[in-house]
């Protein structure tokens, strides 16, 4: 059973460096590719409690589909953004890891620091050169 879970899109540099930093600890975790697996209703809320914030904060305020159905507008109740964000599961922001310290949406991916059940094995640097982690194993971020 993986104690860490992450929901992940693999063409956000957010996500790729969240996973990166878990794998850097020596954890492999379980993998949700929630465009083409997505949460349930249900799940989602669980998760979105889980991280302690409102629905709109984890709604994707970016992208086409966001600005097709005017999600901005503020008459959207958070069960109609839930039900959009079923839909349309690019609306979900990401990623959002769970972990038996906690859930976080890890933006940016250095948050998920703060819920990993192990510490960093080596240095990192995020795929924009920002290092987060140094050769002695310290958080610089």
């Amino acid at each position: 059973m993986n104690s860490v879970t992450i929901y992940h899109n693999p063409k956000c540099g957010t996500s790729r460096n969240t996973l990166a930093l878990i794998r850097n600890a020596g954890i492999e975790p379980l993998v949700v590719h929630y465009l083409d697996t997505p949460p349930t209703r249900a799940q989602l809320v669980q998760l979105i409690t889980a991280c302690g914030l409102s629905v709109r904060e984890v709604l994707r305020s970016k992208g086409e589909v966001y600005e097709e159905l005017k999600l901005d507008d503020s008459k959207w109740t958070d069960d109609e953004l839930l039900d959009f964000m079923v839909a349309h599961p690019i609306l979900i922001n990401r990623p959002i890891v769970v972990t038996p310290q906690g859930t976080r949406l890890c933006r940016p991916s250095e948050l998920v620091l703060d819920i990993l059940p192990q510490a960093q094995q080596g240095p990192f640097t995020k795929e924009d050169g920002e290092v987060v982690i140094d050769a002695q194993g310290r958080r610089l971020v």
